[in-house]
């Protein structure tokens, strides 16, 4: 609803200026700027899923400050529907539009049936920010029930470790406070976070322990090169100006850019230098699940949130279901994980079994797939529109650990979570056999036409019809690890071999998740190779799929096939995305189209 150029604003009120700046039709905004705030509407009215996509708030602040008092939607995904509550905006369903439409007067508790008693008490305060600020000056606000002794899934365990109260147990919907491990903003969020504890605690503000939060400049790195993005570069770097600010003022761990290179994408570096097992991470942006991969639990929030978490240390949760996935056998060797993951959006999350709900993944089959396949499982668990994800931690786990801690072998594997054999999945228990999933996309979608542009609308690249593309791009958060670009170099060592090199025409760029991924590349000799295949090779960072980056689409009739986890329409750029897997873009970007990878294909062509 509200695209990257939009957020370059982090004052709430500026922001709310640009409100539905993304829903365009053929190719005008349907919303021009001012045009929500001047309606004078009171309600806002949706369907199915309202907000999915990005932790920041700037959409529910949109709508909050340009005087809608009442959001009405079939469904709404979490973090939005969070970030409504925390900002202290009223929500409902259909359901009461003949009440509103006859003007009965409803009372406040109608807008709080289902919620937990803490976000009724958020509500009811107006925000977030009053509520705590009561809690501070009246510790008895804070009140849990104990919970009776019970089985759990790996994300119930983590959360009760976590709990305040030093209760051992907790139960889908209850109402907890919880102590937060550690977190991250990045450079398009901390201004506002800033702002947030300037405005409600004064310029004196202070943080509960800044040891394992952090801040990176990752999302905005290559802003600058991109045209449509070069009328913003005095916001851009008012954005890195005010981090910095943030930073020194808060002495939370420092990830900016060293003369102009990203040490890496915010969750890349976390895997890598933060999250440890059985760790509760909060971070700016809804990708902060993929830490679920390390089997740990973490999910994005808004900036309002995250302010307040960062400066108490705790927050309050209402505890999500869960769902299983049990995985077995082993994926072909075509096969990726993103496949998977197009899988379980096609099947499982266009139905909503995974809404709001904990993604767990175990079973024999996670033995076959690495830590950063793992990694992408959990990644893409906000595409699901699910709370977040977690995975079962194991011997091939640990060694990965062992490769990025100072920590002992045997101190690691202590702090592994395993869920209860007997314990209670809501969404339920569904086996997958790795073996049977084929190479997959997830189309564009035509949304002036009704079909929506979602992750969700998976199909088989078998029974996909031509689609020659203009762009193949490999990096971000879910496609620059390790595996990833082991399996780009895969594709393109054998094109190579085949005196093959990128389709005329044809622009494929690879971006590394972090340096450390950069620098595997070049020990493996990687860079030389790529480069000779006609490859266009980016330094670590994020910006192709907030539409900030090389990778981008300039024109609507480019179509990019793309190892990125979102494919909205105008997200990357104008043009048309198929998000596909590291295989799948590689072997499309020698093909000119876009093609599932089976070895030896190209000594065939």
């Amino acid at each position: 609803m509200t695209p990257a150029w939009a957020c370059f604003d982090y004052e709430p009120d500026k922001i709310a200026r640009n409100a539905y700046a993304g829903f365009l039709l053929d190719g005008e905004r349907v919303f021009p700027e001012d045009s929500l705030k001047n309606g004078n509407f009171d309600v806002i009215v949706s369907g199915e899923r309202k907000g999915v996509g990005s932790s920041r708030e700037t959409a529910a602040q949109c709508e909050a400050f340009s005087g809608i008092r009442l959001a009405i939607a079939a469904s709404f995904a979490p973090i939005h529907a969070r970030n409504n509550i925390n900002i202290g905006q009223l929500m409902g369903d259909h359901s009461l539009l003949e009440q509103i439409e006859a003007g009965v007067e409803i009372p406040i508790d109608m807008f709080t049936q289902g919620y937990d008693p803490v976000s009724k008490m958020v509500v009811h305060y107006g925000g977030l920010f009053p509520l705590m600020k009561a809690i501070q000056s009246q510790k008895g606000l804070i009140s849990m029930n104990k919970t009776p002794k019970r089985a759990m899934t790996m994300g119930e365990k983590i959360l009760a470790k976590h709990r305040i109260d030093g209760e051992e147990y907790v139960v889908p919907g209850e109402s907890i406070w919880v102590h937060v491990d550690g977190g991250y903003s990045h450079e398009f969020t901390t201004a506002q976070v800033h702002w947030f504890l300037e405005h409600h605690y004064g310029k004196n503000y202070q943080i509960n322990d800044p040891s394992k939060f952090a801040v990176f400049e990752d999302h905005l790195i290559y802003a600058d090169d991109v045209p449509r993005m070069v009328p913003f570069g005095k916001k851009i770097e008012l954005l890195r100006e005010m981090q910095r600010h943030f930073q020194q003022h808060t002495a939370v761990k420092d990830y900016s850019a060293q003369q102009g290179v990203s040490p890496g994408i915010c969750h890349q570096v976390a895997r890598e230098k933060i999250i440890e097992p059985g760790d509760f991470i909060q971070a700016t942006d809804s990708h902060t699940c993929m830490g679920g991969g390390s089997n740990a639990l973490a999910w994005g929030v808004g900036a309002t949130e995250y302010a307040a978490l960062i400066s108490s240390g705790m927050t309050a949760i209402e505890v999500p279901e869960s769902i299983c996935f049990v995985l077995q056998g082993t994926l072909n060797l075509s096969v990726a994980a993103k496949d998977v993951m197009l899988f379980i959006l096609k099947k499982y999350a266009r139905n909503m079994d995974t809404l709001n709900r904990i993604m767990e993944f175990v079973g024999e089959g996670l033995q076959t797939l690495s830590p950063d396949e793992r990694a992408t499982l959990a990644n893409m668990a906000t595409e699901c529109t699910a709370r977040s994800a977690i995975v079962e931690g194991d011997e091939r786990l640990l060694s990965w650990l062992k490769t990025h801690r100072s920590e002992n072998a045997a101190t690691l594997k202590q702090k592994f979570v395993f869920p209860d054999k007997n314990a209670n999945y809501a969404g339920g228990v569904h086996t997958i056999d790795l073996s049977t999933i084929e190479p997959m996309v997830a189309t564009p979608g035509i949304p002036e036409q009704g079909i929506v542009s979602d992750p969700t609308n998976g199909m088989l690249i078998r029974e996909l019809d031509p689609v020659f593309i203009d762009i193949a791009y490999g990096g971000s958060c879910t496609a620059g690890k390790i595996d990833d670009v082991d399996m780009y170099a895969q594709v393109i060592t054998e094109a190579v071999r085949c005196s093959k090199k990128v389709a005329t025409n044809v622009q494929f760029i690879l971006q590394f998740g972090s340096r450390y991924v950069a620098d595997y590349a070049e020990k493996q000799g990687y860079i030389a190779l790529f480069k000779q295949a006609g490859v266009q090779i980016i330094a670590p960072g994020c910006g192709a799929c907030i539409g900030c980056g090389p990778g981008v689409s300039e024109t609507e009739d480019q179509i990019t096939v793309s190892a990125i986890n979102r494919n909205y329409n105008g997200r990357s750029g104008p043009g048309q995305l198929y998000l596909a897997s590291p295989f799948t873009v590689a072997a499309s970007a020698f093909e000119g189209k876009i093609v599932a990878y089976s070895p030896g294909m190209f000594e065939q062509s």
